[in-house]
């Protein structure tokens, strides 16, 4: 499958948001979970800036895709939460922004700690804001097979939600989320 994804902008007010009408799909998670190695996991290039250090994404980073045979969509990678550098934790402020125009979400989360009280409470957050979303566990290639399997249970019981597991290192789910993705994107908006 033929992919070409460029960088678009990034968002901090609903002044840089672009306004072009194409179908939108959030990431959210956790500092550090692996939102922006996945993005670059899904295009097949190094488009989104990664690090190890927390924090990185400080923005609503918004990227074109096109897939061959479907229509172009937006890939927008936010800020994390529940890390706050210099002081302020800019997820929420930048999430409430890009999430009135009504993308379709994924949650990530990261497979190696299921049920964290922050991931949950995200999941509740994104549940009164998003009618399409749904839930990603990254990651899972740091399990052996018995973790998870484990931690596959763990996940799908503590977000009473299916979890699809993925890893932007081995590709293992990518299909998979493409296909959840445009399931989402044809759902009544």
């Amino acid at each position: 499958m033929k992919i070409q994804a460029d960088f678009v902008t990034s968002v901090a007010t609903a002044a840089d948001i672009p306004r072009q009408a194409i179908p939108e799909v959030a990431l959210v998670g956790r500092s550090n979970v692996g939102k922006s190695s996945l993005i670059n996991a899904l295009v097949r290039q190094r488009l989104a800036r990664t690090s190890a250090a927390p924090g990185k994404t400080r923005l609503a980073n918004i990227y074109r895709v096109a897939r061959s045979g479907s229509a172009p969509l937006h890939l927008i990678d936010l800020p994390g939460y529940g890390f706050a550098r210099g002081g302020s934790d800019g997820f929420e402020r930048v999430a409430e922004l890009m999430l009135e125009r009504n993308p379709a979400v994924v949650l990530l989360v990261d497979a190696r700690h299921p049920g964290l009280p922050t991931d949950r409470r995200t999941w509740t957050w994104v549940r009164e804001r998003a009618e399409r979303r749904v839930i990603v566990a990254s990651k899972i290639d740091k399990l052996a097979r018995g973790e998870r399997t484990r931690a596959q249970k763990a996940l799908d019981s503590a977000f009473d939600s299916p979890v699809l597991p993925v890893s932007a290192v081995t590709g293992e789910g990518l299909e998979e989320l493409w296909t959840l993705i445009d399931n989402l994107l044809t759902t009544n908006q």
